[in-house]
């Protein structure tokens, strides 16, 4: 198949702004339940790419980890707390800092906004886990690109 006589755009990754990662993303029919509303497990389908393209952009070759049986990432502890419902045609902004890291894991505040109104924030800790499933120290340029972006620590969502 020939390639197209035009430049093809690439996947959107989101950009940085310091320590802040930001990833577009909008609402779309299939993202909406019956009532019209965003169904509640799509917020966690757009932090989950949020996280992974903040990673692309931090450098962390997750395929390349997994492939080369290094491990790969494990969410081990969510909280999430819905604040609005966001609808057909919205436009969201998902917010992604750093606020902890251990040796074996990484913990993230990430917030849904529709302009400046949130409408969903958790708190996301995930570690590094061997192919056998095992928690596993995290390879060091992976602790040293976390910290680059660490964050003091802010209130997080209720926990219950």
């Amino acid at each position: 198949m020939p390639s197209p006589p035009f430049p093809v755009p690439c996947p959107p990754s989101g950009c940085f702004d310091a320590d802040r990662h930001f990833y577009s993303v909008r609402v779309y029919f299939e993202d909406t339940d019956l009532s019209g509303v965003v169904y509640h497990a799509n917020y966690l389908r757009w932090f989950e790419r949020a996280r992974s393209d903040m990673l692309r952009l931090l450098g962390i070759d997750q395929r390349g980890a997994h492939e080369a049986g290094q491990g790969a990432f494990a969410v081990t502890d969510l909280a999430l707390k819905y604040q609005r419902p966001a609808r057909l045609d919205d436009d969201v902004l998902i917010v992604s800092t750093v606020s902890a890291v251990t040796r074996v894991t990484c913990t993230l505040v990430q917030k849904a906004l529709r302009g400046d109104e949130l409408l969903a924030e958790a708190q996301v800790r995930v570690a590094f886990v061997s192919p056998a499933g095992r928690a596993m120290r995290l390879p060091a340029p992976f602790i040293t690109a976390f910290t680059s972006l660490l964050v003091p620590p802010q209130e997080g969502p209720v926990r219950s």
